[in-house]
């Protein structure tokens, strides 16, 4: 079982977040993040499935750990 240390709240085995989930974890706007997505100048980048964005906890755990 994976622990999410760096980020309370998540159910064990979670791979991947929502756009607005990520946001709350990063503490920015989750139009931040689809800009990151659209312009693809952001420090992560998401995952497409059935048209929507999620973000992978590993990605948002190493963001945190990096401080940016």
């Amino acid at each position: 079982m994976e622990n999410h240390s760096l980020i309370p709240g998540l159910l064990p085995n979670t791979t991947t977040v929502t756009t607005s989930e990520a946001a709350r974890i990063l503490c920015r706007k989750p139009q931040t993040l689809r800009e990151w997505s659209a312009y693809e100048r952001g420090p992560i980048r998401p995952v497409r499935l059935a048209g929507k964005l999620l973000w992978r906890v590993a990605d948002l755990e190493a963001l945190l750990t990096k401080g940016a």
